[in-house]
């Protein structure tokens, strides 16, 4: 069984999220920004409404997103940033309805399912011939390891994550695995 491992470089996450968008297919690809920035574990991106992200009184989306997480039964506020903003806009003139699912298959009326989610995050990473392991929690890890890479505190993405150590986030985040390569590829014995 492959390990998930985060996307690690910037350029693979914007290929990845502007697939979809240069298709036209514009829900596949707020998906894949909203999996990248929020960090949430793809059962509780599935279950946002567009209630949970946008005002329909004040016609805009939301500053952030209250949700109780699936897994850990923990309640959690999520900052929306700027990207987030910009690809739900894309998607609310046609999409936005009040207690309609963000993800909503057009079918059922409930949300696509985490399986239809994987094919089609790992569709996108096939199509652009990526050489390593993709999948919905390829983009939760992504965002741990980006932030960590760009100097924030690892007790901060523990928090985010709800880890319980330090060490279980590095781990998870593959910088451990990261920092041992790092050795075997600097040696110079001889």
């Amino acid at each position: 069984m492959k390990t998930t491992q985060p996307i690690r470089k910037k350029q693979d996450i914007r290929k990845l999220a502007e697939y979809y968008l240069n298709l036209g297919e514009i829900r596949n690809h707020v998906l894949i920004v909203m999996a990248c920035y929020t960090a949430l574990r793809i059962s509780d991106l599935l279950r946002l409404k567009w209630d949970d992200v946008y005002d329909f009184k004040r016609h805009r989306v939301l500053s952030s997103i209250s949700i109780t997480e699936k897994k850990t039964k923990k309640s959690k506020i999520i900052a929306v940033n700027k990207k987030v903003v910009k690809a739900l806009m894309l998607f609310i003139p046609n999409n936005a309805q009040q207690g309609k699912f963000i993800f909503e298959n057009s079918r059922t009326k409930k949300p696509i399912s985490r399986i239809q989610a994987y094919r089609l995050i790992r569709g996108a990473a096939d199509a652009l011939s990526f050489d390593f392991h993709v999948s919905c929690h390829s983009l939760r890890k992504s965002f741990g390891y980006r932030a960590y890479k760009s100097g924030k505190s690892l007790a901060v993405i523990m928090n985010i994550y709800n880890h319980s150590s330090i060490a279980v986030t590095m781990r998870y985040l593959g910088i451990t695995q990261d920092e041992i390569n790092k050795v075997y590829l600097n040696i110079e014995l001889m």
